[in-house]
This record gives structure tokens, C-alpha cells and sequence, in this order.
């Protein structure tokens, strides 16, 4: 595909309109709430399923890989950066106050709060975006590197990738708002709002990476290592709640192969 058009604009920039898309499909995703009154619990965990499996074929294809052949095969950079963006995201979960789908208030994660279990549940989506569009930032960043694994093709494979994970994203935390006696209106804007935080980190860390060229590979598999925390300790978990493990067995197997299909076509 033809993406000359975008390579007219700074990588920042780039980063801003690849998330801001991001984030209009998760708005597209909460708006089902005006449709959509409850989620099946089988639907839900094929979402939650989908969503993990995406973030896994995103983190090597188009991050951990990348960072690979960057440092000339060396396994270094990829293996620090991974780790510490899982320290990152281990850290940010004992902080932010946020309350996983499905579990009683009383199992509140991060400094403790009066907060509502509204917004307690949006955090913990918003949680899961700050990965999201830090890797798209990344990604775009290092297309400016000038680097041959690193494609604007694959940028934008990336991106589009994390969109469609987030319409079902989106829908997973509008539709149980609405069950929990929000209105559909209010339920909508907080889904919405879980996904504000894909065009800051995304500005961010393709900013960073061009301040900082040389941080480039562990920026890439921190971002990577970030997202597997997420998918590990929260998506695939999340999934098996209910007893619908084929369900979600079979989101993961779906969203790998979307993932993998289009980074490797348009990458």
C-alpha cells in the first residue's frame, strides 16, 4: 500500500495521527453501548482473548524483532528494555488505583481510593493503553531512524493493529458501565476516555526516540515488554474468569493471526 502521504509529515506527528486513530476506535467500540445494553459473557472473553492476542504478535513482530536486528543480533538491548517495561507496568499497577472486570470493589489494585467503581474500571483499560501507544510512538519514531527494519509499512501495521484490538476494547468497558447503572451517554464517554492516553504516549515515545537515537532498540522492546505484562497479568487472567476458556483460547489464536497477517503484508 501507497503511504506517501503520511512519510510528508514528521514522525511525531505521524505518531499523533496513528493514535488519535487508535483512539477513535475505541471510541467507535464504546459507542456499541448505544446498541448494546449487556455483553455476553462468551463475547466478552473472545474480546479479551482477541485484545491479548494482537498485543502478543504486535510485541515481536513489530517491536522485540526490530530491536533485534538493530543491535546487530546482539540480545542485550532487547532483553533489558523488555524487562524494564515490564518493571514499568508492575509499578504503574501497584499505583494507579484500578479495579479489574468482574471483581467486587473490595479488590481494588494501587493506593487505595473513595474513587467510584466507574472510574476505577476505566483506569485499569487506561492502564492497559499507555503500552499501546507507546509502542505506536516508537514504532514511528524509528522510522525516522532511517534504520531498513524499520518501515512506515510496519508503523502503520502496528497502528492499525492496535486499533482494531481496541473497537472490542472499547466495547468491554462501555457496555458493563452501562450494566453497572450509568447512563448510556456517560457510559459512553468514560469508554471513550479509556483510550485519551494512546495519543499522549504516543507523541511521547516517538519524541524520545528522536531526542534519544541511541535508545532506540531497549525503547522498542520496552514498549514490547510492557504489553506482555499487561496480556499476562491482566488480559488472559481477565478471560478465564468465567468458564469460557475456548472462548478465549480462541480470541488469542484470532488476534495473533490478524496481527501477524498484517504486519508481515504490510511490513
Amino acid at each position: 500500500m501507497n503511504f506517501n502521504w503520511l512519510a510528508e509529515f514528521g514522525p511525531v506527528q505521524q505518531a499523533f495521527f496513528a493514535t488519535m486513530f487508535t483512539w477513535a476506535v475505541t471510541a467507535l467500540g464504546a459507542a456499541m453501548v448505544f446498541f448494546f445494553k449487556e455483553i455476553k459473557k462468551e463475547v466478552l472473553t473472545l474480546m479479551l482473548g482477541f485484545a491479548a492476542g494482537v498485543m502478543i504478535a504486535a510485541s515481536y513482530w513489530s517491536l522485540l524483532a526490530p530491536a533485534i536486528e538493530m543491535s546487530d543480533g546482539s540480545w542485550v538491548p532487547a532483553t533489558i528494555g523488555f524487562l524494564f517495561g515490564g518493571i514499568f507496568l508492575w509499578g504503574a499497577d501497584h499505583v494507579m488505583p484500578h479495579l479489574h472486570l468482574g471483581l467486587p470493589l473490595e479488590e481494588a489494585e494501587g493506593i487505595k481510593t473513595k474513587w467510584q467503581r466507574s472510574i476505577l474500571l476505566v483506569l485499569a483499560i487506561t492502564l492497559h493503553n499507555i503500552p499501546e501507544g507507546l509502542a505506536v510512538g516508537v514504532a514511528f519514531g524509528a522510522v525516522a531512524s532511517g534504520l531498513p527494519s524499520a518501515s512506515l509499512a510496519g508503523a502503520v501495521a502496528l497502528a492499525v493493529g492496535i486499533g482494531i484490538q481496541n473497537f472490542p476494547e472499547g466495547a468491554a468497558v462501555s457496555i458493563p458501565l452501562r450494566r453497572e447503572g450509568l447512563s448510556r451517554w456517560k457510559a459512553f464517554q468514560y469508554g471513550q476516555m479509556s483510550g485519551v492516553v494512546e495519543p499522549i504516549a504516543g507523541v511521547a515515545g516517538a519524541a524520545l526516540v528522536l531526542i534519544m537515537r541511541p535508545i532506540l532498540p531497549y525503547a522498542l522492546a520496552f514498549a514490547a515488554g510492557a504489553m506482555i505484562y499487561v496480556v499476562v497479568e491482566e488480559l488472559i487472567p481477565e478471560a478465564h474468569v468465567e468458564s469460557h476458556s475456548h472462548a478465549a483460547t480462541l480470541g488469542v489464536m484470532l488476534g495473533f493471526a490478524i496481527m501477524m497477517t498484517l504486519d508481515v503484508a504490510l511490513g
